[in-house]
């Protein structure tokens, strides 16, 4: 649930951004939560055995990572933008995050 909270708002946020004109004052904000969301594709996908997915968002998290502050043109800022929006809408629809399974030794109550 949390993974896909995550894509949603990473859409969302990344829409917005491209829509909007161009600042710097919310890019740091920006690359926190693509970074943030990335991680958390790349947790998902690996446990799902979807290791082509997790390399993918290895990327992106590599490209927005807030440590690592790159300089990039405004043109190109867009097209990583419209890329990652992609990657995320597609992430949605091509996997689902796979239930954990019952501890051992706990008592399922659901019987």
């Amino acid at each position: 649930m949390l993974t896909k909270t995550s894509k949603w708002a990473s859409i969302t946020v990344l829409l917005l951004a491209l829509l909007w004109p161009p600042s710097t004052s919310y890019q740091v904000t920006l690359e926190i939560l693509i970074w943030v969301s990335a991680l958390l594709v790349v947790m998902q996908a690996w446990r799902a055995g979807k290791y082509f997915w997790a390399v993918g968002f290895v990327a992106i998290a590599v490209l927005f990572n807030p440590v690592l502050a790159r300089t990039v043109s405004p043109p190109v800022f867009i097209g990583l933008g419209w890329v990652c929006v992609g990657a995320f809408v597609l992430s949605l629809a091509g996997f689902t995050e796979k239930p954990l399974a019952p501890m051992p030794g706990v008592i399922n109550s659901n019987r």
